[in-house]
């Protein structure tokens, strides 16, 4: 039997009916200052909210490293993404994400976004929630002049550059779709800290990461409203449990044996 919100969560949500699907609307979760590690295990424990029925409205939020991190995919295999003694010799750290997709380097200058839409009927298809999920993004980048194209399974670019990679987890009830802006980012740095993805999109053609990224240059604040009017993220969302955050750091993010399982 799922969980029901407590009344504080029902308080500032649109209660759910079994008789028909509830509209979907979007909260902005506010973001604090905190860790790659943290910032990953926020998105999850915002998921299995959702999941457990604790969130009926989309939740939208964005943050940025202020240092260098590699984050690995669910599934990516460490020896033939990273180069590891790169970034043992430049301090950088290798953190495991709960979403699929290929390795990237986070940092200043990189804005990531996060959306976690509760489904409490049908799953769309995983193209649906792809289209679904950019379309907006898109849309929002487009009316501050930046003509983005998705390209690949959920790439975004700009002519042939890719600018935003992406990434989800699907869970039976909700999902979490989150990837990375670039905005002012050190290009130079995943050239440096990552190899030649062992998988590319067609349209990479084999290019080397600095000329296959680009930057949008949009700015921090910018990047930030379009991705709120993207999803039309008005309302506050509450703070996800501090405590599943915790434990999650520790089973997980934190934890040497997920980071480096693959």
């Amino acid at each position: 039997m799922r969980q029901r919100p407590s009344p504080a969560t029902l308080a500032s949500a649109t209660p759910v009916t079994a008789a028909t699907e509830p509209p979907l609307l979007s909260c902005w979760l506010e973001s604090s200052p905190a860790s790659v590690e943290e910032q990953l295990a926020i998105d999850e424990a915002v998921l299995d909210e959702a999941e457990r029925g604790l969130r009926t409205h989309r939740t939208v939020r964005t943050w940025m490293a202020d240092e260098l991190v590699v984050v690995v995919g669910s599934s990516s295999r460490l020896e033939q993404e990273v180069d590891r003694a790169a970034c043992h010799a430049a301090g950088v750290r290798i953190v495991r994400r709960p979403t699929g997709g290929a390795t990237v380097v986070l940092g200043p200058g990189c804005l990531m976004w996060s959306v976690i839409t509760p489904y409490p009927y049908d799953m769309p298809s995983v193209d649906t929630l792809h289209a679904t999920t950019l379309s907006p993004l898109c849309e929002a980048l487009a009316t501050a002049g930046v003509p983005v194209t998705r390209q690949g399974t959920s790439d975004l670019t700009v002519g042939e550059q890719k600018v935003s990679g992406n990434a989800l987890r699907v869970r039976k009830h909700a999902v979490l779709y989150h990837g990375t802006l670039l905005d002012d980012f050190d290009i130079d740095a995943a050239m440096q800290l990552l190899r030649h993805p062992p998988r590319e999109p067609s349209y990479r053609g084999g290019r080397p990461h600095t000329s296959f990224l680009a930057n949008l240059r949009q700015g921090h604040s910018q990047l930030e409203q379009l991705v709120r009017d993207a999803f039309q993220a008005s309302t506050v969302a509450p703070p996800c449990d501090s405590s599943l955050v915790t434990q999650l750091l520790a089973d997980r993010y934190e934890s040497v044996a997920w980071n480096t399982r693959l």
